[in-house]
């Protein structure tokens, strides 16, 4: 069995039958949507002070740990989430991709800016999760992943996965909302 195909089939499958296709058409309004007060976004730079996460003009709502309850979140920020601490970080982590954490990335000011970094940062994920054999599968992913570093990179790949489908499923609940919030 080619273990590598299956997972990377099984995060496709969903992204190009459902999540990606969907993101087309996005508009900036959507992007930025606060559906209720006080959500965390994506925001211009100087809206919250120095020292805000980020590089450019834009900066993202980030705390740690995170606020209880915690905060509703725009899709502006879930597809930062997904881009930067999904795909981005595991793929300069593991797959030599270029280095970016939630502090030092370049959030993007726009849905056409945001969607370009994301099907970057999936196509890079999912071409080398289609390359890893059967070994890379079984062989611990390392201190990048913290206190999961004795975890095989199989258990890494299903996390991933799981957490686009689970926030590109929010994203595009969002999309449903903003469409029809004044229905």
């Amino acid at each position: 069995m080619d273990w590598s195909s299956k997972l990377a089939e099984q995060l496709d499958w969903h992204w190009t039958g459902s999540l990606r296709p969907k993101l087309d058409g996005l508009t900036d309004d959507e992007y930025f949507w606060e559906p209720v007060p006080d959500c965390w976004n994506v925001r211009p730079r100087g809206s919250d002070g120095d020292g805000s996460p980020g590089t450019g003009p834009f900066t993202i709502d980030f705390a740690f740990p995170e606020p209880e309850p915690p905060p509703v979140t725009t899709i502006a920020w879930r597809l930062a989430h997904v881009i930067v601490g999904v795909f981005v970080m595991r793929n300069a982590s593991h797959f030599g991709g270029p280095v970016a954490d939630y502090n030092d990335f370049p959030y993007a000011g726009s849905a056409a800016e945001a969607l370009a970094q994301l099907d970057d940062s999936y196509e890079r994920w999912i071409t080398a999760v289609r390359g890893l054999s059967a070994d890379d599968l079984e062989r611990p992913v390392g201190e990048a992943e913290g206190p999961f570093a004795a975890e095989p990179m199989a258990t890494l790949v299903l996390h991933i996965h799981r957490e686009a489908i689970h926030h590109g499923a929010e994203v595009l609940l969002l999309r449903d909302l903003y469409r029809a919030r004044h229905a």
